[in-house]
């Protein structure tokens, strides 16, 4: 994980940690009262499903941690781009409600998801998955919680593949064994990559073009967990950059991770 030294003052962190976990938590509560409730909702680029409640909540969150922080950048799935805040070295990076398509279908696997991001490196995070009660938690160098509980992903190297999660073409790289089943999907990226965090899964996936509003509070609590979070080759995620698309990544143990690191590694090679 990249460098993140120059952050803000210890009092200035315990304040932002409480109003990031309270903003989170609102947040969540107000897309749970909208859940499974008729909304308006259209698709936005190709084929990414958006909702009135989408941007309910971002105008929520952005409303508390802007007003509270208004030197801090801003970065957010359901909001335009400012340039801004690459001259910034604390951003906040949102996903007001990761997992849309499966949030208007009614099923339970959508987040709210918060980091924020010192010098390109998350910082503090939150994970919010309402419809099941699950809170995640994390703050740099302070271990990671869902719920309160300490958290810390699975050890060793073996891979069980009924508890690995991704799209089954990369996975099958892995040398899953025929007639394997992997673990069910799970339709938010966030959510699906905290699952490494809280022993659900012994590893996870993001297929191509995720962002870092998908990635960046996920990212902190599996390393918070004694997990990892890369690419396929070992390199640190790099956050609030003018490209905030990422390709193929792999979270897991640190002992895991390593494994599946070498093993691509390994078949890159010639």
């Amino acid at each position: 994980m990249p460098d993140a030294s120059v952050v803000a003052d210890p009092q200035d962190l315990k304040r932002d940690a409480a109003l990031l976990e309270r903003t989170v938590r609102e947040a969540g509560a107000l897309a749970l009262k909208m859940f499974r409730t008729e909304l308006r909702n259209w698709t936005k680029g190709a084929s990414s499903p958006v909702s009135e409640a989408d941007i309910a909540v971002n105008d929520l969150i952005r409303d508390r941690l802007q007003d509270a922080t208004p030197d801090y950048g801003w970065l957010s799935e359901e909001s335009a781009d400012d340039s801004a805040r690459l001259d910034k070295s604390l951003v906040w990076i949102i996903d007001p409600i990761d997992g849309t398509r499966g949030y208007l279908a009614g099923r339970e696997d959508w987040c709210v998801s918060a980091a924020l991001v010192a010098n390109a490196s998350p910082l503090l995070a939150a994970v919010f998955a309402p419809a099941t009660e699950e809170f995640f938690f994390a703050a740099r160098g302070e271990g990671a919680s869902l719920n309160g509980a300490a958290l810390r992903a699975t050890e060793g190297i073996a891979l069980d593949f009924s508890k690995v999660a991704g799209p089954k073409p990369l996975v099958e790289r892995l040398a899953m064994p025929a007639g394997a089943t992997l673990h069910p999907r799970i339709g938010s990226l966030a959510l699906r990559l905290c699952r490494v965090a809280d022993r659900q899964l012994d590893a996870a996936f993001a297929g191509g073009q995720s962002r870092d509003w998908d990635l960046a509070a996920a990212d902190l609590i599996v390393h918070e967990a004694n997990g990892r979070m890369t690419t396929l080759a070992g390199d640190a995620i790099v956050y609030n950059r003018p490209e905030v698309t990422h390709g193929v990544l792999v979270a897991a143990g640190r002992d895991r991770h390593a494994h599946i690191v070498e093993h691509f590694r390994d078949r890159s090679v010639g």
